[in-house]
């Protein structure tokens, strides 16, 4: 039973949808033959059917989801029976089929293709459904009926899940004084409709953060094709012969590293930096400073000093302690890596006497001018060897056939939620059809920043479920029908995302709560990050790097260099990364509500007490606009993409001292990480497939931090 559970996964918002089985109930016949979320989806394996959902479906579904949910709750607990796993547990696993199907959709349309109707449903719906959930976790008969249970009894998954529910109960608050649920029910509503505000603000900081140009001298540097995609966006905001740049949601722009113009760099830089603090409808500050407080009341009413402790209780790291233990350890020698990147650059400015110091609107400009010298390599070089639909294919799509021997075929017949979507069906290596994937490629007004992955349906042997997933990405769209191309750090997203996808693919569990991607924040980014080195992998980079206009494939002396300068800027790259997640435990290891101060000031001291304030070097995502800690699941769980990386790296140098990632090492991998979901002890997972406990020094190793 996961319903409307918003959580970002690989930077970007990953919203997990719910149960889809037949309805227990014939009440409000009428709603519910009309409404087609309420309906169970004829399309193959329940694919939405978009083509009939409209806005104005969304709040009827919503209620007679809510008024069924209800009645069911009411039924388990008030079962005169004994409590039995059946009786207990599956009961409410297998509740909320037409509540989870409509907010399963909803979510996923409110992230990737959103309007006025949507958002102002969501701002309505959220302390609704945060108020349903306490009705669940908060319930004491419903909780007594699952301690009355023996566990002990239990075997494999149904003792999981059974141990899994109860830990949500306990961690709710089930335990608490009624004066105390009620409380916690107050605090729970106020920041479902905070966290639901702050992601309608940022969308509006981020649209009116676009920057328009007049003169095309000032995008100096830029191709001729992303000139003619800022020509065109103008155009589409009725600015017809300007030129408008928009923001993605990280601190720094793709385009920084281009642009000629210093001028046009600082500007773009400082309305990405500024976005969310111009005290305007986009302004987040007040949003966020609200949010904290409260966070900190929820640990405290549940015991805890602060809302970390209280948050990483179910995580691998299970305290703050050595999630912080992890981000110190990397973070000095990061940091000292990052000011000798920054003096390589700073001597490059002043060899061509540039007459000014390094801003970190000048980094990634002049860096890749160090890269060039030191390895006869810059992104121009590389980038007409990445055209997106051909690194799809022939990349991301190979690599998961060589490697585990599935394939696609698209599907042009069922519906999509936007014209740009793209569907596949998927082929497991026995030939049988496991999945329907859908892919949204360009970015949009209405969509989120980052990218991510998404179930609109979750496997489940139990309910006979086959995975309908989603990746959203928010990659430029080319004008006038020109190619798509795109950097290596894109191609990387890609691949990434696509290891989400492989962990819903591969997902083999009896329930929905259990299956894929329902695992932890710091585990859940393995899978994906393991996946990033398939882009590097010599077969599968010769196979989709094919020039868009000669169409070779890349030359290996470019494979070599590109190897070769695999650690280059890796200093700034984990700084800035370390940073955010740094500024997010700080945000959220206060112990008192008087440590709190204004946003930018808090963020600043925060910064410079863990020797990560470095001014050339910025946190990748600034506190108004870090969507993963006030908007999305990560709150206190930015550090999960290192700790993620530190699996990751550790069993990639397995696969390296054992042939590579071949397709017997990938099978392995499948078997022990991949196709567990969160059914097994994880820790243990890992522990058999590399045969020993994670380690920090394959980290270090691997980015290059390393003191020689």
């Amino acid at each position: 039973m996961q319903i409307f559970s918003k959580i970002i996964v690989a930077s970007s918002l990953f919203l997990v949808a719910s149960l889809q089985t037949e309805t227990l109930y014939a009440q409000n016949k009428s709603v519910k033959m009309t409404n087609p979320l309420l309906q169970k989806s004829t399309l193959q394996y329940q694919a939405p059917t978009f083509d009939l959902i409209k806005d104005e479906h969304f709040k009827p579904a919503f209620e007679y989801g809510l008024k069924i949910h209800d009645q069911e709750i009411e039924k388990i607990a008030n079962n005169p029976a004994k409590p039995t796993f059946q009786n207990t547990v599956l009961a409410l696993e297998t509740s909320g089929v037409d509540l989870g199907r409509a907010t399963g959709v909803f979510y996923n349309l409110t992230g990737s293709n959103t309007n006025p109707t949507l958002q102002a449903i969501d701002e309505e719906y959220a302390p609704i459904f945060s108020a349903h959930n306490d009705k669940i976790y908060l319930n004491s008969k419903l909780y007594n009926r699952f301690k009355a249970l023996n566990i002990a009894a239990l075997k494999g998954e149904d003792k999981k899940l059974t141990q899994y529910y109860l830990q949500q109960f306990e961690l709710a608050g089930a335990n608490l004084s009624a004066t105390d649920k009620d409380k916690m029910k107050k605090i729970n509503e106020e920041l479902a409709s905070l966290s639901t505000l702050f992601g309608n603000k940022l969308l509006i900081a981020r649209k009116n953060g676009a920057i328009l140009f007049d003169n095309v001298n000032d995008l100096a540097g830029l191709s001729a094709d992303e000139i003619a995609a800022a020509k065109a966006k103008a155009t589409e905001a009725g600015q017809d012969g300007k030129y408008l740049i928009g923001l993605l949601n990280t601190t720094q722009q793709p385009l920084l590293q281009s642009l000629t113009n210093r001028a046009t760099r600082e500007k773009i830089f400082k309305a990405s930096w500024n976005r969310a603090e111009k005290n305007d409808d986009g302004d987040t500050r007040e949003v966020i400073e609200r949010m904290a407080r409260l966070r900190l009341q929820k640990a405290n009413l549940m015991g805890k000093k602060s809302f970390a402790e209280w948050k990483l209780q179910d995580q691998m790291a299970q305290s703050p302690a050595p999630a912080m233990d992890l981000l110190a350890k990397i973070a000095g020698p990061a940091v000292v890596k990052a000011k000798v990147e920054a003096k390589e650059i700073q001597d490059l400015i002043d060899s061509q006497n540039g007459g000014f110091k390094l801003e970190p609107w000048d980094w990634n400009f002049y860096s890749e001018q160090v890269r060039k010298a030191k390895y006869d390599l810059d992104e121009s070089q590389i980038k007409p060897y990445f055209e997106i639909g051909t690194v799809l294919e022939k990349g991301v799509f190979f690599a998961a056939q060589q490697m585990y021997g599935i394939t696609f075929k698209e599907r042009n017949d069922l519906p999509v939620y936007h014209p740009d979507v793209k569907v596949y069906e998927v082929y497991d290596n026995d030939g049988k059809s496991i999945a329907i994937y859908y892919l949204d490629f360009y970015t949009r007004d209405n969509k989120n920043g980052g990218a991510w992955m998404s179930n609109f349906v979750n496997q489940s042997h139990y309910l006979k479920q086959k995975p309908v997933i989603v990746n959203v990405y928010n990659f430029s769209k080319p004008a006038g029908g020109n190619p798509s191309l795109i950097s290596f750090d894109d191609v990387t997203t890609l691949f990434h995302e696509f290891g989400h996808t492989l962990h819903g693919l591969f997902a083999n569990q009896q329930y929905v709560t259990l299956s894929g991607t329902s695992v932890p924040r710091d585990y859940v980014e393995f899978p994906s990050q393991i996946n990033e080195h398939a882009a590097l992998d010599p077969l599968v980079l010769k196979n989709y790097a094919i020039h868009y206009q000669t169409k070779q494939a890349i030359p290996q002396e470019l494979i070599d260099k590109i190897k070769k300068a695999d650690t280059f800027n890796k200093g700034y790259v984990v700084t800035e990364l370390l940073a955010a997640a740094t500024l997010d435990m700080a945000w959220h290891s206060v112990e008192k509500e008087s440590d709190f101060k204004p946003t930018l000031v808090f963020e600043k001291e925060a910064l410079q007490k863990f020797g990560l304030l470095v001014n050339e070097v910025p946190t990748r995502y600034h506190t108004p606009y870090f969507a993963h800690i006030w908007g999305g699941g990560y709150s206190a769980g930015y550090y999960a993409y290192t700790w993620s990386k530190t699996l990751d790296y550790n069993a990639f140098d397995w696969m390296q001292a054992n042939g590579g990632m071949t397709r017997a090492n990938c099978e392995r991998f499948r078997k022990y990480i991949l196709s567990v979901g969160n059914s097994v002890d994880l820790n243990k997972a890992f522990k058999d497939f590399i045969g020993h406990d994670m380690q920090i020094e394959p980290y270090l190793r691997n980015a290059g931090l390393l003191v020689k």
